[in-house]
């Protein structure tokens, strides 16, 4: 019974969380991985409200960024065993080179003991014919002088004239004797060692090619490692790239997500939420290295981030004149003709004839001319949230649009805007990320030079100021009073 009650509470709360809560009934019958399948998202489905799709974008776009992170740790750790196999294969390869070296010195060896052991038997050989000739020889002397030693006292007379050339020829032959048994002593110890050399060579040359044998095996065996260290490489390396080619999708699948929630977010009279563009400066620092902070501080100073969208119309586009649109007076130097008119003409063609902008140039808010004390102050025509005059967002179309993969990029879009900015910023220096650096290229994308006291106090120094509110913000979630006040 208590069971019984038990399943029934939880089924009605299943009904309850279905019925209250859509992005339950949604979640709760896909996982993230089906769901969040770019064909099925990059439109937003027929029952889902615009607050409903904004929710799906954001849980698939937290999912593709973990997805991305994930992947990147198995990319460090495939990195590590590739790695770890190509230095395998590199001191395999290394091995081998070296026994082949040794293999080669080793059957030099063997050649050169091969021709000194032919030398040596052929040594050998010739002193055995010597020691056969002088044992001819001995063996002659000892017949003459057995012959010597048998002739009696009447034949001696009778043979010599004279008695003392008996004991004469007696010693020669005696000395003769003495002088070739020494001789053919020398001549077997001569091949005795010879002998000697002859074997002790024929075992160095038995040694060496079996240490020859055994290095060609040594060879053979570390060959066939390295072909199986190559064989996983090979396989590493495939995983490696797949890894590689998921994480770019896994990647580019969150960028379009980015970029479908900035197609979310308009401009409308007085600005963004604040939460809104901390969000966009973040993603767009990903992508160009400028600090969130800094960025959102230089839109700030040029439109209090999109709450001023410009307060001239150009009218002539032959002198650059427009009109204020509060008043309607005549706005001298609105746009500058020769460089800004003609490329501003074609950006409002291109957006009218894509859908993306509903008014002709004349209709379309710029910047004012600016006016000092001294009189005016170069040119007007800065448009959008990011301030850039026609010629200038020309140079970062194209950029903008390989990064968003949109066409044509637009100057009064949140997305092209901060990414605009954060792509000129990041040109002027700003990527470097100190104080002097960022300072310098907020003045010179205001226009200035980087020594320009007056325009470092009165330009540069609040946008630096606001960069600290925003950043604590970012760091710490909240702003001083002092800070709220200054930022909104």
């Amino acid at each position: 019974m208590n069971f019984s009650c038990f399943t029934k509470t939880i089924l009605l709360t299943i009904i309850i969380m279905v019925f209250l809560f859509p992005d339950f009934r949604i979640f709760a019958q896909e996982n993230l991985e089906e769901i969040c399948q770019w064909e099925k998202i990059k439109e937003r489905p027929e029952n889902f409200s615009e607050e409903d799709y904004e929710s799906l974008l954001r849980k698939c776009q937290a999912y593709y960024q973990e997805k991305s992170e994930e992947i990147e740790s198995d990319i460090t750790k495939t990195k590590q065993e590739k790695d770890t196999l190509e230095n395998k294969i590199y001191i395999l390869s290394n091995k081998i080179k070296s026994l082949d070296y040794q293999i080669y010195q080793g059957n030099i060896i063997v050649k050169d003991l091969s021709i000194q052991i032919t030398d040596t038997e052929e040594s050998i050989g010739k002193t055995g014919s010597k020691i056969d000739q002088v044992k001819e020889r001995l063996s002659s002397l000892l017949q003459l002088r057995y012959e010597e030693d048998q002739k009696s006292l009447l034949e001696i007379f009778l043979s010599e004239e004279d008695f003392s050339d008996f004991f004469d020829n007696l010693m020669a032959l005696e000395s003769l004797n003495l002088e070739t048994q020494n001789l053919l002593g020398d001549i077997k110890e001569l091949k005795i060692s010879l002998e000697g050399q002859k074997e002790s060579m024929d075992e160095e040359k038995k040694e060496l090619e079996n240490l020859v044998t055994v290095q060609i095996f040594q060879k053979q065996e570390s060959a066939e490692s390295k072909k199986e260290e190559e064989y996983f490489l090979k396989l590493t390396e495939g995983e490696y790239q797949n890894y590689l080619q998921e994480k770019k999708e896994a990647e580019e699948t969150a960028t379009k997500i980015g970029n479908l929630l900035f197609e979310l977010i308009e401009v409308p009279e007085g600005g963004i939420k604040f939460e809104d563009a901390v969000r966009i400066a973040k993603d767009i620092s990903k992508q160009t290295g400028i600090r969130a902070a800094f960025s959102l501080a230089v839109l700030w100073q040029e439109t209090r981030i999109g709450k001023l969208k410009g307060g001239c119309y150009l009218i002539d586009t032959k002198t650059g004149d427009g009109i204020y649109i509060k008043t309607g007076n005549k706005a001298p130097r609105t746009m500058k003709p020769s460089r800004d008119v003609p490329p501003f003409l074609n950006i409002i063609k291109e957006l009218n004839n894509t859908g993306k902008l509903e008014t002709d140039y004349s209709h379309t808010p710029v910047s004012c001319c600016m006016i000092t004390s001294s009189g005016y102050f170069g040119w007007g025509g800065a448009m959008g949230p990011a301030q850039f005059i026609p010629s200038t967002w020309m140079l970062y179309k194209k950029a903008i649009e390989k990064k968003t993969g949109d066409t044509p990029a637009n100057p009064w879009n949140v997305r092209d805007a901060f990414l605009a900015s954060g792509l000129y910023l990041r040109d002027l220096g700003a990527g470097y990320q100190t104080y002097e650096k960022e300072i310098c290229a907020a003045l010179r994308y205001f226009g200035s030079s980087c020594t320009s006291w007056y325009w470092r106090e009165n330009y540069g120094k609040p946008i630096m100021t606001v960069a600290k509110c925003i950043q604590d913000y970012i760091g710490n979630g909240f702003m001083s009073a002092t800070c709220q006040k200054l930022v909104f």
